[in-house]
Formats: structure tokens, C-alpha cells, sequence
């Protein structure tokens, strides 16, 4: 039985209406969650006001309410607290009703625009293979160690994480590895929860729709970090100029990790190929599953991370070089014919620029690289003509495609895509609105040993188009014409 005089402890309460010793069975910010004994908390998000939803909740069977202002009209024997910030409470009351989980868990949050997921990734399945318990939470799936459950959010909202890690908890994990978005740190999503570690991967433009400048989505980033107690580590990439700025608040001992400068953890690309790369970490040499320069930093972060969670240095590089790449990260498929397919998650400039570089320097020079890229809808318009550019620069042809369309117009975000490409590549540039005939062109010119590239969707299987979600698998169909196309 829970409170809600200890529920509410610590959330910087200004005043109460109603007596605290009323039993609470749930909490919800959503009215629409409500059960009979919740405690509703009413939000003032990005799109809708909590407030305005008290007395539906109530309705509902809510017989607490925090809020950052008490209503004229109330009903008896419901409780109203009011507080200063009830996004800032939230995270105070889901720690307290889950009994504070984060407490009994050694959990890390890596940060930054590209890396998180195979950053955390690589590091659940790498404590795995220590015979750890673990926990993840990822863009692709959250686990409890081997129990996968469905991933809405990069970063669930603070009552899903808390629910989570307390599940974690009481499985018997030891760790957690989960990935915190820029949003989650602006909404306050992990306020509250205590991390042993945070990591910053590196940042470039994304999310602007939402953050509006990129000075503010560095803040956000930074806030994380501002947020580690003194007894946490900060783990940070020396390669990254913006490192400096993502510590320089911290309380936390602060790390760092390089691929090009010196750094506490150093790691030197000594061949880099389509079946691998071999690396120096710390001085050691390892031959790894993962392939292109932007997993050489992905490894780092792993390493690094084991080895300040208090790892063996030899069993880690061990573990490492058994680990393959998650599912839609430099995923590829050889035809019988030659030609080698990549599916990537790259949906950023930085990140798309990145895996084509990384082909371009394994590449011997005689094969053709076809990209296959679009943009999603309801999304950073101002990286449509980016993405367009770095295609058409460093490919031999470029097939403009919708992605997750949403709301908007495919064809409109195709020709805002177009705007960015340069008068010398304009004749290798082709535009298909439907992905799938996309995907099949791109197979049907290739030859030889030819690389193709699908950008943008990475792991996801499906599609979004004027608010519906169908099925649509990048990885499944390119794989299936290619052997169609070889019988």
C-alpha cells in the first residue's frame, strides 16, 4: 500500500488541499490512463495542457491531483497538491512509487546524434556474454535480459522508465544501458533517476523541428550531464569539440575517449573492410564484426564504458570481437551476382555522410555506390536539402525516395530534398516516390560489384503515411529482389 504523503515526498510541494494520507493505486498524466485510486499529475506539455484534464480524470476515478495550480471548484475528498513544476514532480513521484529503482541498478545513459543505439546495444549484449544480468533500453527494443518488449520512445516517459527498471530490478539485472534523447532531457523524462554513468557521442544537426536552434539542442544534451551526481562518471568524445562544453558543469569524474587525438581511452583504425575492422584499443590489437569509422568510436564507447563499470581489459576486447552490429547499422547482404547491399539507420547528414565515407574508403574503386535516401515528414525541414547534397556528392547515382512521409506530401519533401543537390550531379539523381520501386530500381541497375545503400529506416519495419503505419521492411526487401533478381 503506497501514500500519497510518501508518493509525493520530495516534489517541492507549495501547497495541499485534501488530506495526503489517501491511498494511491496508480499514477497517470494521461486522464486517459486514470484507474479508480490514481494519482493524476497534470502536465503543461509541448501540445496539451494536464490541467485541463482534472476533472476528466477525476471523472475517471483519480482521487489525488498534483498540480502547479489548485482549481477554484473542487471535489470532496479528492487531495490537490500543488507544486512548482509538475513535469519536475512527476519524475520525483514515479521514482517514489516505484521505490526508487534507479537506486538499485548501475544504469548508464548515453547521449549524442548518432551512436546511441549501437552504443547500448553493443554494451547489453557485450554484458551478456559476461554472464551479467542486464537491462537495455533502446530506439529499437527495451529488454529485460532476454525478454524484449516493444520500444515506442528513444527515451520512455519517466513513469515507463521507472516501470521498467524497477521490472529490471526485480529480474535480478545488475545493469542498464539505455539511450537519452535530447527530447527526454528538455521534458524532464529522466529527471529524478540516478545514473552511474552518461556518455556523449557526438552531435550534428537534427531535430531543429523541435529545438528550433542548434545552441538549444546542445543545451538540452548538456543537461544531462549538468544533471550527474558526483559520485558518476562522464565519458565524452575527445574527437567531438562540443565535449568541452557537454562537461564543463558536470559533477560528475569526467572520461574521454578518441579515434584521432590522445584521450583516456584511445582507439587507432588500423585496416578498415567490409568484413570488419582490426583496431588498437588501449594498445591492444582486436579484430572486430563491426565495419566503418563511426563503430570504431561505438567500440571506444563500449570498451571504455566496461572498463570504468570495473571489466577485465582482455575479456572485454574478447567479448567485442564476437559482438555483431545491431540490426539496420551498416547491415549488409552479399547476391550471388556480387553486388553488396547496406541497409543503415543514417536519417542525419552527419550520420549519412559518415556511412558513405566509410564506403568510400573501403571501396577498390571500380564499383558504382546507388543510395536510396529520403527524409521523414513532420520533421527538420532545413536537412532535406543536406541529405540531397551529401548523396548525389559522394555517389555514383542517387534515388530520391519517400521515408516516413507522416502528414506531408512525399513528393513535396522529395522536392525539398532536390533544392540541395549541386548542378554537376543533377543528371545522376533520380526521384521514385514509392520506396519499394525505389529499392527494385536501385537493385536492377546495379552490376558487378556494385554497392547499394538504403538510408534512413535502418531497423524499422514499417512505414508511416497520413497517419497510418504499414508494414515495410528495407532489409527484407532489398534482400528478397536481389535473390529474385540472381535466379
Amino acid at each position: 500500500m503506497k501514500l500519497l504523503k510518501d508518493i509525493i515526498y520530495g516534489a517541492s510541494i507549495a501547497d495541499v488541499v485534501g488530506s495526503t494520507d489517501v491511498v494511491v493505486t496508480d499514477v497517470a498524466y494521461d486522464s486517459r490512463n486514470v484507474v479508480a485510486g490514481s494519482l493524476f499529475v497534470a502536465v503543461n506539455g509541448a501540445q496539451v495542457d494536464g490541467h485541463n484534464y482534472i476533472q476528466a480524470a477525476i471523472d475517471a476515478g483519480a482521487t489525488s491531483v498534483v498540480c502547479e495550480f489548485i482549481p477554484t471548484v473542487r471535489v470532496a475528498n479528492v487531495a490537490y497538491v500543488q507544486v512548482v513544476n509538475s513535469a519536475l514532480a512527476l519524475g520525483v513521484i514515479a521514482a517514489n512509487f516505484y521505490e526508487q529503482p534507479s537506486k538499485e541498478i548501475k544504469l548508464i545513459g548515453i547521449t549524442g546524434t548518432n551512436g546511441k543505439t549501437t552504443s547500448v546495444t553493443l554494451l547489453y549484449d557485450l554484458f551478456r556474454l559476461f554472464g551479467k544480468n542486464v537491462g537495455l533500453i533502446s530506439t529499437v527494443v527495451n529488454k529485460i535480459n532476454t525478454k524484449a518488449i516493444a520500444s515506442t520512445h528513444t527515451t520512455p516517459n519517466v513513469l515507463d522508465l521507472n516501470l521498467l527498471l524497477r521490472q529490471m530490478v526485480d529480474d535480478g539485472c545488475e545493469y542498464c544501458f539505455m539511450e537519452v534523447s535530447s527530447h527526454a532531457v528538455d521534458q524532464h523524462r529522466i529527471y529524478g533517476v540516478d545514473f552511474v554513468g552518461g556518455v556523449f557521442t557526438n552531435i550534428s544537426r537534427d531535430h531543429l523541428d523541435y529545438h528550433k536552434t542548434f545552441e538549444n539542442y546542445i543545451e538540452a544534451k548538456k543537461g544531462f550531464f549538468d544533471a550527474l551526481l558526483d559520485n558518476a562518471f562522464a565519458l565524452v568524445n575527445a574527437d567531438q569539440v562540443q565535449s568541452r562544453v557537454m562537461v564543463e558543469d558536470t559533477k560528475a569524474k569526467v572520461y574521454t575517449y578518441s579515434v584521432n587525438t590522445v584521450s583516456d581511452f584511445k582507439t587507432k583504425i588500423i585496416e578498415n573492410r567490409f568484413d570488419g575492422l582490426h583496431v588498437e584499443i588501449d594498445l591492444k590489437e582486436v579484430y572486430l564484426k563491426l565495419i566503418g569509422d563511426f563503430n570504431a568510436y561505438n567500440a571506444s564507447v563500449a570498451y571504455a564504458v566496461a572498463i570504468l563499470l570495473g571489466m577485465d581489459s582482455l575479456e572485454t576486447l574478447a567479448g567485442l570481437s564476437n559482438l555483431e552490429p545491431p540490426a539496420g547499422r551498416f547491415q549488409q547482404y552479399a547476391s550471388q551476382s556480387g553486388v553488396v547491399a547496406i541497409v543503415d539507420y543514417a536519417h542525419t547528414p552527419d550520420a549519412l555522410d559518415n556511412v558513405l565515407n566509410t564506403i568510400k574508403n573501403i571501396r577498390t574503386g571500380n564499383e558504382r555506390v546507388i543510395t536510396v535516401v529520403g527524409c521523414g515528414g513532420d520533421r527538420d525541414k532545413g536537412k532535406r536539402p543536406l541529405m540531397a547534397e551529401i548523396a548525389a556528392r559522394l555517389s555514383d547515382q542517387v534515388i530520391l525516395t519517400s521515408d516516413n512521409p507522416r502528414s506531408e506530401d512525399p513528393d513535396v519533401i522529395i522536392a525539398e530534398m532536390r533544392t540541395g543537390v549541386a548542378p554537376q550531379d543533377y543528371k545522376k539523381v533520380l526521384a521514385i516516390t514509392n520506396r519499394k520501386e525505389a529499392i527494385n530500381t536501385a537493385c536492377a541497375l546495379a552490376q558487378g560489384r556494385d554497392i547499394l545503400l538504403i538510408a534512413g529506416k535502418g531497423h524499422e519495419n514499417y512505414q508511416i503515411i497520413n497517419g497510418e503505419t504499414y508494414p515495410f521492411d528495407d532489409y527484407k526487401i532489398i534482400t528478397e529482389t536481389l535473390q529474385n533478381l540472381n535466379k
